[in-house]
């Protein structure tokens, strides 16, 4: 018997080890460091430092659906090296706690530096940056008739919605977060609606377990009349999107930029407790592939030869529908703007593409702020390092533009 309980042990040792062997150095690092819950906002430093990078990689965080790249990647070649001047960018990668800095300029990448022992393989989540590209999929739905109006009533797309406070709220207001629906995005309260509705099960058999949660929601204010930032109308917009076309978020994306546009890896994408992709947040994927999306919004949304948007879509999108008094930041579809036409995907723990067609300028970002929000001075940090490659881009080209300005980032908060 003892023969036999010890031969057993040595086989679950080489079972163990091999699976160890299988095993890719981010996906060894998030079992060293492997989280005790599901709630990434209390997680330790070093738990996110290892999770951000293989959160799709292990079921028990979280099931992920893949969006795939096509064969042709879109070129971006090494340009001359941008010169920051005064600015130091090694203490600027350590106080943000950098994972990536890609910034492409006129096509080119004219500065790209990587911290974490990370680098331009890797894929890291995006959090809130990924509520820029689900707005994106709302044109693309739009652009092939999906659906008929941005003025359309949710609930013509989500029936299940009919009675509640989204009855008559439109596809435009979800975009722009201004549905007067009361919403705590509060992420320091574990009883927030941000801390409690993915984890939320249907008090309805067949109805979607974020639509349930939403349709329970009361009335605050009147639709159109109030910008509050609310992560659940975004996941509730990639819903609408799916229901609408008939298709998963990632296979979508996938058919309408990711392998048109040419993207140079595949992506993946969270999904919820339902097995719907997490649509305001949670797309994993590469640097220099988040900056490709930055262009192919500056590009106005052509992929593959074809549009895949709307004419005029990303003009409306990144123009601002509401002023939020913070740091002289609009919002719009679902992107943060700036003064000067620029405008950016923004995420918690300092994920971000900042786009400046003004200056035909994409940068992308990938942090593990100390801080999830940037509210301890990463964001404004952040922001100055914005302003910093835009002075760089205006003295190379001899020509003043506006830039971001201080203070700076109010992120997602």
């Amino acid at each position: 018997m003892k023969k036999w309980i010890l031969g057993i042990l040595a086989l679950l040792v080489v079972a163990g080890g091999a699976f160890w062997l299988s095993l890719d150095e981010d996906q060894r690092g998030i079992l060293a460091n492997m989280p005790t819950d599901r709630d990434v906002l209390f997680w330790p430093e070093d738990t996110r430092n290892a999770a951000f990078r293989a959160l799709d990689a292990f079921p028990a965080l979280a099931e992920a659906r893949v969006i795939e790249a096509g064969e042709a990647t879109y070129p971006l070649p090494d340009g001359e090296p941008l010169d920051l001047a005064g600015f130091d960018l090694d203490a600027f990668m350590q106080s943000q706690n950098s994972a990536a800095v890609v910034v492409v300029h006129d096509g080119e990448v004219v500065l790209e530096r990587y911290g974490l022992d990370f680098d331009a393989d890797g894929k890291w989540t995006s959090f809130s940056v990924a509520k820029s590209l689900t707005s994106t999929l709302v044109g693309a739905a739009l652009a092939e008739g999906y659906i008929d109006s941005l003025d359309d009533p949710v609930s013509k797309y989500l029936p299940d919605m009919r009675g509640s406070a989204y009855d008559d709220v439109t596809i435009r207001q979800l975009l722009t977060m201004s549905s007067g629906v009361k919403w705590s995005e509060d992420y320091s309260d574990p009883a927030s609606d941000v801390a409690v509705f993915a984890e939320h099960e249907s008090t309805e058999e067949g109805v979607d377990s974020l639509v349930d949660y939403m349709r329970q929601l009361p009335r605050e204010a009147e639709p159109g009349t109030r910008w509050q930032y609310n992560t659940g109308e975004t996941n509730l917009i990639g819903v609408l999107v799916r229901e609408a076309t008939g298709k998963n978020l990632a296979d979508y994306l996938s058919e309408k930029v990711w392998a048109p546009f040419g993207m140079e890896q595949d992506a993946t994408w969270l999904l919820s407790n339902t097995g719907s992709e997490i649509s305001g947040c949670c797309i994993q994927a590469s640097p220099r592939d988040m900056a490709r999306f930055g262009l192919f919004a500056m590009g106005g949304g052509m992929a593959g030869g074809g549009r895949v948007v709307p004419e005029g879509w990303f003009e409306a999108a990144t123009t601002p529908a509401f002023e939020t008094g913070r740091f002289g930041r609009g919002y719009a579809y679902q992107w943060w703007t700036y003064p000067g036409g620029a405008y950016a995907a923004s995420g918690l723990f300092g994920q971000g593409i900042f786009v400046d067609p003004a200056r035909d300028l994409v940068i992308a970002t990938n942090s593990n702020w100390r801080q999830s929000t940037g509210n301890d001075g990463a964001g404004e940090e952040r922001n100055r390092f914005y302003e910093a490659v835009q002075a760089a881009i205006d003295a190379k080209r001899g020509v003043e533009g506006t830039r971001v300005g201080e203070p700076a980032e109010p992120m997602v908060r």
